[in-house]
């Protein structure tokens, strides 16, 4: 497993994952910023962040690229319809079948799957548990790196978003962590100022934040060194960058704050600079 997690982290134990499998829910609104996803991986590259995330489709745009020095691929292994702009009525989260031998083929660093909590959704979360335990255990025969993202959810405007409950998200991740957990993916908290519990819920497995939906350069900057100070190892931002006038300059400036802990203030002038 070391070596694939090596080439995800740094050589300080840092990770910036950036997200463009929204492709894979089925959800049009998701498209934003990489309806052309072949440029728009390009772009990404050229910002140089250490991972992107795909499903099994689009992968071969990243791993075709010729050169040795290019992000890690973290491959997603599963969709669910939890998404979409209403409550589904019977919502479902699917593995796809030879997750692990397809991230193999595709020289994947790691591979991702959900872990959905949702009120009134038991067959969802029962979905959810057995794709955990089904795909880690492939993962562990292959020595693959498995991140769970264990999401607690809420109605929201139309459909499900994030609940930022820190007494819903701690218990989740160290659910997930003792089902295998190597890393872990996941929200927020409300209160910004204990995040730290879910890093020390996850047991000493690195915790990688969610960025969820787009909000202004100030506060996801500002979101992203709170949380690196409190022990995450690193963010999975999409629609944060995809969806960026300048995609490149949110990159670089999400690397310095996640690898050399630059003030937020300082990285968001760097990101001006760099879309002059």
């Amino acid at each position: 497993m070391y070596p694939r997690l090596n080439r995800l982290f740094s050589t300080g134990g840092r990770c910036l994952n950036v997200a463009v499998d929204h492709g894979i829910f089925g959800e049009g609104h998701f498209l934003s910023g990489i309806g052309n996803l072949p440029q728009a991986l390009l772009t990404l590259v050229e910002a140089g962040p250490d991972a992107i995330q795909l499903a099994p489709g689009q992968a071969h745009l990243l791993q075709r690229l010729p050169g040795k020095h290019k992000p890690a691929l973290v491959l997603r292994t599963d969709t669910t319809n939890v998404y979409g702009q209403a409550l589904p009525s019977l919502g479902f989260a699917e593995l796809m079948e030879g997750a692990i031998e397809t991230a193999l083929r595709l020289d994947a660093a790691c591979v991702v799957v959900n872990l959905l909590w949702l009120p009134g959704q038991p067959g969802l979360y029962r979905d959810s548990l057995k794709n955990l335990q089904r795909l880690k255990a492939e993962a562990e025969r292959f020595g693959m790196p498995l991140m769970a993202e264990p999401l607690a959810m809420r109605p929201g405007k139309g459909g499900y978003e994030a609940d930022g409950d820190v007494e819903k998200i701690v218990p989740l991740v160290r659910q997930a962590v003792e089902l295998g957990a190597d890393l872990i993916k996941a929200d927020f908290t409300e209160n910004l100022d204990e995040y730290h519990r879910v890093v020390e819920a996850a047991s000493g497995k690195p915790v990688l934040v969610r960025g969820g939906g787009r909000v202004d350069d100030h506060t996801l900057l500002v979101r992203t060194y709170q949380v690196m100070q409190q022990g995450a190892s690193g963010v999975v931002y999409g629609r944060n960058i995809v969806q960026h006038p300048n995609p490149r300059g949110m990159v670089r400036a999400l690397m310095s704050v996640v690898h050399e802990g630059v003030l937020p203030e300082k990285a968001l002038e760097g990101c001006r600079m760099a879309d002059t």
